[in-house]
């Protein structure tokens, strides 16, 4: 299986481009933010034209929500040159995940989504090519695929299809509507078992009531607990919302850092020995509303990466408890309704 891992936006978005242009039968999509960006260097609907036009099968699955700005006329554009386009709307869920597929041997998954005014973030994403790896990422498109409505049977029969006993799968996922929260019980089972180090980097941290309890006893027995967050996110109201959870988790010993530049990464690494990756956000929806995507890897090669990626960006952090926070009324009340809507998931 071979493996090239991107910390960059703008990295992922070249090689994505590099490789949409060299489809040669087919490109899947899933993605939560998809904007019909339309000048160099990333036109990405312009170069899903062409290779329908060439005879691609072309289909996108985008959240209905989170790709909303995508012009009607873009969308007709995409329709006429044959693009399967289906918007994912399931009550108060979204599909989160961002997710690429090229011609059933490459597969892109991570954080980054096709948005060109994200170029600049710090990112992770994971370019996976081997045909073998990628058949589960193709059923849990299928799912989803099948969510939205549509029937295609080339794209279903993956959903039928029981590659997860066939194949030692390292994917996992979240999928409200079929009960499966594989990732989020992942999540609980590797903080539980720590041993020697927690290292969490996350945009936005609004954790659960249950993973609140699950630092504050790794912290007790030993562990240590380091989490990354950017100083400034690009939702400015989570802001605080971010900077009262991390007083509350540094007054049970965990360590916070603040990195200036917006960091959309999600990632854990667990014992220097194992890292988990995946598409959700450390807030109640995501663990348990939204549709995720996620996968742990062990090799040691990918894990030193990882930790080197980490220490990077720490070395380019301050504490925050170095930080002057304050909480104006306002944001007390933002906090209070937050904890009102969420504490009683």
């Amino acid at each position: 299986m071979k493996y090239k891992i991107y910390s960059k936006t703008k990295k992922f978005l070249d090689s994505l481009q590099e490789d949409i242009y060299n489809a040669k039968t087919s490109i899947y999509i899933e993605m939560y933010i998809f904007w019909d960006d339309d000048k160099k260097p990333y036109n990405f609907v312009d170069a899903l034209i062409e290779k329908a036009q060439q005879g691609v099968h072309v289909v996108l699955v985008l959240d209905a929500f989170g790709s909303k700005e995508l012009k009607e006329t873009t969308i007709q554009k995409m329709q006429k040159a044959k693009i399967e386009i289906h918007f994912f709307s399931n009550r108060l869920r979204r599909t989160h995940r961002k997710l690429v597929m090229i011609d059933e041997k490459i597969a892109f998954f991570g954080w980054a989504n096709i948005k060109k005014s994200t170029k600049h973030r710090l990112d992770l994403q994971i370019r996976i090519k081997w045909k073998i790896s990628i058949k589960p990422f193709l059923k849990t498109f299928a799912y989803t695929y099948k969510m939205s409505g549509w029937t295609n049977r080339k794209i279903t029969a993956y959903a039928r299809k029981w590659f997860f006993k066939k194949i030692k799968s390292f994917l996992m996922e979240n999928l409200p509507g079929h009960k499966m929260y594989r990732l989020t019980d992942y999540y609980r089972e590797k903080m539980i078992h720590a041993k020697k180090s927690i290292k969490i980097t996350t945009p936005y941290f609004m954790p659960p009531r249950w993973m609140i309890a699950l630092l504050d006893n790794a912290q007790r027995r030993g562990v240590n607990v380091e989490i990354m967050i950017p100083y400034d996110t690009d939702i400015k109201m989570l802001n605080k919302i971010n900077y009262y959870y991390i007083s509350l988790l540094t007054d049970m010993g965990i360590t916070f850092y603040a990195i200036k530049q917006m960091n959309h990464a999600k990632m854990m690494i667990i014992d220097d020995n194992e890292w988990v990756v995946w598409s959700q956000n450390i807030d109640h929806l995501s663990f348990s509303h939204n549709f995720e995507i996620g996968a742990f890897f062990k090799q040691k090669e990918l894990v030193n990466i990882l930790i080197d990626v980490f220490n990077g960006r720490k070395k380019k952090s301050v504490s925050y408890t170095t930080l002057d926070i304050r909480l104006t009324l306002r944001d007390r009340f933002v906090r209070a309704i937050y904890r009102a809507i969420f504490y009683i998931i």
